[in-house]
């Protein structure tokens, strides 16, 4: 696995990042599926996409 994922995912909770952009970050980082769209939040939306991009960028807008 690449280190990025690990060093990232630590990163966002050390941030007290919400757990929903995380969980995005991660969905999208490993090219999985979105959640069924009843389900999705603005936060996993938001993580789904930097995960994608392999970036952080809006991660501090969703700091708990």
């Amino acid at each position: 696995m690449d280190p990025m994922y690990y060093d990232t995912i630590t990163k966002l909770e050390d941030m007290g990042v919400d757990r929903e952009y995380i969980q995005g970050w991660i969905g999208g980082f490993m090219n999985n599926p979105k959640r069924e769209e009843q389900r999705v939040t603005k936060a996993y939306d938001s993580g789904y996409g930097d995960g994608t991009n392999k970036s952080t960028d809006n991660a501090e807008k969703w700091k708990a």
